[in-house]
Protein backbone atom coordinates (compact mmCIF):
# COMPACT_ATOMS: atom_id res chain seq x y z
CA UNK A 1 0.00 0.00 0.00
CA UNK A 2 1.25 3.57 -0.64
CA UNK A 3 3.43 4.62 2.46
CA UNK A 4 1.81 7.75 2.29
CA UNK A 5 -2.18 7.39 1.94
CA UNK A 6 -1.22 4.54 4.94
CA UNK A 7 0.09 8.03 7.15
CA UNK A 8 -3.41 9.54 6.29
CA UNK A 9 -5.32 6.71 7.64
CA UNK A 10 -3.20 6.89 10.69
CA UNK A 11 -4.31 10.53 10.96
CA UNK A 12 -8.19 9.10 10.47
CA UNK A 13 -7.79 7.25 13.45
CA UNK A 14 -6.32 9.82 15.62
CA UNK A 15 -9.01 12.40 14.68
CA UNK A 16 -11.83 9.83 15.50
CA UNK A 17 -9.69 9.66 18.91
CA UNK A 18 -9.82 12.97 19.67
CA UNK A 19 -13.43 13.34 18.88
CA UNK A 20 -15.58 11.89 21.50
CA UNK A 21 -18.77 9.45 20.51
CA UNK A 22 -20.84 11.85 22.81
CA UNK A 23 -20.00 14.40 20.45
CA UNK A 24 -21.41 12.75 17.71
CA UNK A 25 -24.50 11.12 19.31
CA UNK A 26 -25.28 14.79 20.03
CA UNK A 27 -25.15 16.26 16.66
CA UNK A 28 -22.03 17.87 16.97
CA UNK A 29 -19.85 18.97 13.76
CA UNK A 30 -16.38 18.87 14.11
CA UNK A 31 -13.97 20.71 12.09
CA UNK A 32 -10.68 19.39 10.74
CA UNK A 33 -8.01 21.91 9.80
CA UNK A 34 -5.96 20.34 6.75
CA UNK A 35 -2.59 22.29 6.10
CA UNK A 36 -1.14 21.49 2.92
CA UNK A 37 2.37 22.81 1.83
CA UNK A 38 2.36 21.53 -1.80
CA UNK A 39 -0.48 22.10 -4.21
CA UNK A 40 -4.46 21.10 -3.99
CA UNK A 41 -3.96 19.25 -7.44
CA UNK A 42 -0.66 17.31 -6.30
CA UNK A 43 -2.53 16.21 -2.72
CA UNK A 44 -6.03 15.66 -3.96
CA UNK A 45 -5.75 11.69 -4.34
CA UNK A 46 -3.93 11.89 -0.64
CA UNK A 47 -6.79 14.00 0.70
CA UNK A 48 -9.84 12.04 -0.51
CA UNK A 49 -8.21 8.73 0.83
CA UNK A 50 -8.05 11.31 4.24
CA UNK A 51 -12.04 11.24 3.45
CA UNK A 52 -12.34 8.17 2.32
CA UNK A 53 -10.86 6.51 5.47
CA UNK A 54 -12.62 8.82 7.93
CA UNK A 55 -15.48 7.85 6.50
CA UNK A 56 -14.65 4.01 7.43
CA UNK A 57 -14.76 5.43 10.98
CA UNK A 58 -18.07 7.05 10.57
CA UNK A 59 -17.08 10.36 10.70
CA UNK A 60 -19.01 11.97 7.15
CA UNK A 61 -17.83 15.70 6.03
CA UNK A 62 -20.92 17.75 5.67
CA UNK A 63 -22.96 15.47 8.19
CA UNK A 64 -20.68 14.96 11.38
CA UNK A 65 -17.30 16.75 10.28
CA UNK A 66 -16.52 19.60 7.90
CA UNK A 67 -12.89 20.04 6.25
CA UNK A 68 -11.32 23.17 5.93
CA UNK A 69 -8.36 23.36 3.60
CA UNK A 70 -5.23 25.55 3.26
CA UNK A 71 -2.99 25.03 0.92
CA UNK A 72 0.31 27.56 -0.06
CA UNK A 73 -0.50 26.77 -3.59
CA UNK A 74 -0.62 30.22 -5.80
CA UNK A 75 0.71 32.01 -2.60
CA UNK A 76 4.29 31.28 -1.82
CA UNK A 77 5.59 29.62 1.77
CA UNK A 78 6.00 32.61 2.95
CA UNK A 79 2.27 32.73 3.24
CA UNK A 80 1.84 29.61 5.95
CA UNK A 81 1.94 30.96 9.24
CA UNK A 82 -1.13 32.84 7.99
CA UNK A 83 -2.96 30.06 6.98
CA UNK A 84 -2.41 28.24 9.93
CA UNK A 85 -3.46 31.42 11.99
CA UNK A 86 -6.77 31.04 9.55
CA UNK A 87 -7.34 27.62 10.64
CA UNK A 88 -6.65 29.02 14.22
CA UNK A 89 -9.03 31.50 13.81
CA UNK A 90 -11.89 28.93 12.53
CA UNK A 91 -11.70 27.44 15.80
CA UNK A 92 -10.81 23.89 14.20
CA UNK A 93 -11.13 20.70 16.63
CA UNK A 94 -7.83 19.45 14.70
CA UNK A 95 -5.25 20.46 12.23
CA UNK A 96 -3.53 17.76 9.86
CA UNK A 97 -0.06 19.20 8.66
CA UNK A 98 1.31 17.61 5.47
CA UNK A 99 4.99 18.57 6.27
CA UNK A 100 7.75 20.37 8.75
CA UNK A 101 6.74 23.81 7.03
CA UNK A 102 3.26 23.43 8.11
CA UNK A 103 4.06 21.39 11.36
CA UNK A 104 5.96 24.82 12.41
CA UNK A 105 3.65 27.19 11.31
CA UNK A 106 0.73 25.27 13.33
CA UNK A 107 2.46 24.82 16.20
CA UNK A 108 3.60 28.41 16.58
CA UNK A 109 -0.02 29.14 16.20
CA UNK A 110 -1.59 27.18 18.66
CA UNK A 111 -0.56 25.21 21.67
CA UNK A 112 -4.24 23.78 22.66
CA UNK A 113 -5.42 22.30 18.98
CA UNK A 114 -4.44 18.76 18.59
CA UNK A 115 -1.75 18.51 15.31
CA UNK A 116 -1.09 15.88 13.59
CA UNK A 117 1.66 15.39 11.47
CA UNK A 118 1.55 13.28 8.01
CA UNK A 119 5.15 12.92 7.95
CA UNK A 120 8.27 14.99 9.42
CA UNK A 121 11.91 13.99 8.87
CA UNK A 122 13.47 14.83 12.67
CA UNK A 123 10.70 16.23 14.59
CA UNK A 124 12.45 16.39 17.74
CA UNK A 125 15.62 18.14 16.23
CA UNK A 126 13.34 20.73 14.88
CA UNK A 127 11.67 21.02 17.82
CA UNK A 128 8.03 20.22 17.03
CA UNK A 129 8.29 16.87 19.97
CA UNK A 130 10.26 16.72 23.14
CA UNK A 131 10.32 12.92 22.25
CA UNK A 132 9.57 10.19 19.82
CA UNK A 133 7.95 8.26 22.69
CA UNK A 134 6.70 11.36 24.58
CA UNK A 135 6.12 13.77 22.38
CA UNK A 136 4.28 16.30 24.98
CA UNK A 137 2.06 19.07 24.06
CA UNK A 138 -0.47 19.34 21.25
CA UNK A 139 1.67 18.00 18.80
CA UNK A 140 2.13 13.97 17.21
CA UNK A 141 1.91 12.26 13.75
CA UNK A 142 4.91 10.05 12.17
CA UNK A 143 8.50 10.55 11.36
CA UNK A 144 10.07 9.72 8.64
CA UNK A 145 13.62 8.08 7.74
CA UNK A 146 14.23 10.92 5.05
CA UNK A 147 17.74 11.71 5.95
CA UNK A 148 18.47 8.26 6.94
CA UNK A 149 17.70 6.98 3.92
CA UNK A 150 19.12 9.61 1.65
CA UNK A 151 22.78 7.63 2.03
CA UNK A 152 21.06 4.61 0.77
CA UNK A 153 19.43 7.00 -2.21
CA UNK A 154 22.73 7.76 -3.26
CA UNK A 155 24.12 3.99 -2.83
CA UNK A 156 21.15 2.87 -5.38
CA UNK A 157 22.85 5.69 -8.14
CA UNK A 158 25.97 4.34 -7.66
CA UNK A 159 25.03 0.48 -7.95
CA UNK A 160 22.64 1.72 -11.09
CA UNK A 161 25.58 3.34 -12.99
CA UNK A 162 28.77 2.55 -11.69
CA UNK A 163 31.02 5.07 -13.01
CA UNK A 164 28.84 7.46 -12.01
CA UNK A 165 30.85 11.00 -11.31
CA UNK A 166 27.90 13.84 -10.67
CA UNK A 167 24.68 13.56 -9.08
CA UNK A 168 22.05 16.65 -9.71
CA UNK A 169 19.93 17.54 -6.71
CA UNK A 170 16.72 19.66 -7.06
CA UNK A 171 16.10 21.21 -4.05
CA UNK A 172 13.67 23.91 -2.71
CA UNK A 173 15.67 26.68 -0.86
CA UNK A 174 12.65 28.19 0.44
CA UNK A 175 12.24 24.86 2.60
CA UNK A 176 16.17 24.79 3.89
CA UNK A 177 14.77 26.36 7.10
CA UNK A 178 12.19 23.45 7.67
CA UNK A 179 13.84 20.08 7.39
CA UNK A 180 15.06 21.03 4.06
CA UNK A 181 18.71 21.76 5.78
CA UNK A 182 18.83 18.13 7.44
CA UNK A 183 18.40 16.41 4.02
CA UNK A 184 21.18 18.85 2.38
CA UNK A 185 23.57 18.40 5.21
CA UNK A 186 23.34 14.73 4.88
CA UNK A 187 23.39 14.18 1.37
CA UNK A 188 26.58 16.46 0.87
CA UNK A 189 28.59 14.16 4.04
CA UNK A 190 26.74 10.79 1.91
CA UNK A 191 28.15 12.59 -1.42
CA UNK A 192 31.99 12.70 0.04
CA UNK A 193 32.16 9.46 1.35
CA UNK A 194 31.18 7.63 -2.20
CA UNK A 195 33.09 10.20 -3.96
CA UNK A 196 30.34 11.84 -5.81
CA UNK A 197 30.21 15.26 -6.96
CA UNK A 198 26.69 16.74 -5.67
CA UNK A 199 25.18 19.44 -8.14
CA UNK A 200 22.74 21.21 -6.22
CA UNK A 201 20.13 22.91 -8.45
CA UNK A 202 17.87 25.56 -6.74
CA UNK A 203 14.36 25.39 -8.12
CA UNK A 204 10.85 25.72 -7.50
CA UNK A 205 8.46 22.71 -7.76
CA UNK A 206 6.36 24.06 -10.72
CA UNK A 207 6.31 23.81 -14.43
CA UNK A 208 8.68 27.16 -14.99
CA UNK A 209 11.02 26.10 -12.13
CA UNK A 210 11.56 22.44 -12.91
CA UNK A 211 11.86 22.83 -16.85
CA UNK A 212 14.56 25.05 -16.29
CA UNK A 213 16.32 23.09 -13.26
CA UNK A 214 16.45 20.11 -15.99
CA UNK A 215 17.93 22.29 -18.51
CA UNK A 216 20.61 23.22 -16.03
CA UNK A 217 21.27 19.61 -14.91
CA UNK A 218 21.93 18.88 -18.64
CA UNK A 219 23.92 21.72 -19.47
CA UNK A 220 26.13 20.35 -16.00
CA UNK A 221 26.33 17.33 -17.62
CA UNK A 222 25.48 14.82 -14.49
CA UNK A 223 25.09 10.88 -14.46
CA UNK A 224 21.32 10.91 -12.26
CA UNK A 225 19.75 13.01 -10.89
CA UNK A 226 17.49 13.13 -7.25
CA UNK A 227 15.29 15.20 -5.57
CA UNK A 228 14.91 16.02 -2.08
CA UNK A 229 12.52 14.36 -0.18
CA UNK A 230 9.56 16.89 0.02
CA UNK A 231 5.99 17.20 -0.33
CA UNK A 232 5.86 19.67 -3.45
CA UNK A 233 8.41 17.42 -5.27
CA UNK A 234 6.08 14.66 -4.63
CA UNK A 235 3.56 16.51 -5.84
CA UNK A 236 4.93 17.00 -9.15
CA UNK A 237 6.11 13.38 -9.76
CA UNK A 238 4.56 12.76 -12.70
CA UNK A 239 5.85 16.05 -14.52
CA UNK A 240 9.70 15.29 -12.84
CA UNK A 241 9.48 11.66 -14.87
CA UNK A 242 7.98 13.52 -17.97
CA UNK A 243 10.93 15.97 -17.70
CA UNK A 244 13.69 13.06 -17.37
CA UNK A 245 12.22 11.31 -20.00
CA UNK A 246 12.66 14.34 -22.07
CA UNK A 247 16.19 15.10 -21.25
CA UNK A 248 17.21 11.67 -21.20
CA UNK A 249 18.41 11.76 -17.82
CA UNK A 250 18.04 8.18 -16.31
CA UNK A 251 18.25 6.81 -13.82
CA UNK A 252 17.42 9.06 -10.93
CA UNK A 253 15.78 8.54 -7.25
CA UNK A 254 12.51 9.92 -6.01
CA UNK A 255 10.93 9.79 -2.53
CA UNK A 256 13.89 6.59 -2.53
CA UNK A 257 12.36 5.10 -5.65
CA UNK A 258 14.76 4.02 -8.10
CA UNK A 259 13.26 4.93 -11.59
Amino acid sequence: MNRKITVLTVCAMLFALCGSVDAQQAGKVLRIGILDSSTASGSAVLVDAFRQELSKLGWIEGKTITIEYRSVEHLGPERMPELAADLVRLRVDLIVVTGVQSALAAKKATTTIPIVIASAPDPVGLGLVASLARPGGNVTGLSSLTPELNTKRLEILTDAIPKLARVGLLWQPARAAGGGDIQLKDLRAAAVALKLKLEEIETQPDARGLESAFQTVKQKQVGAIMTSASRPFFAERKRIVELAAKYRLRPFTFEGVCR
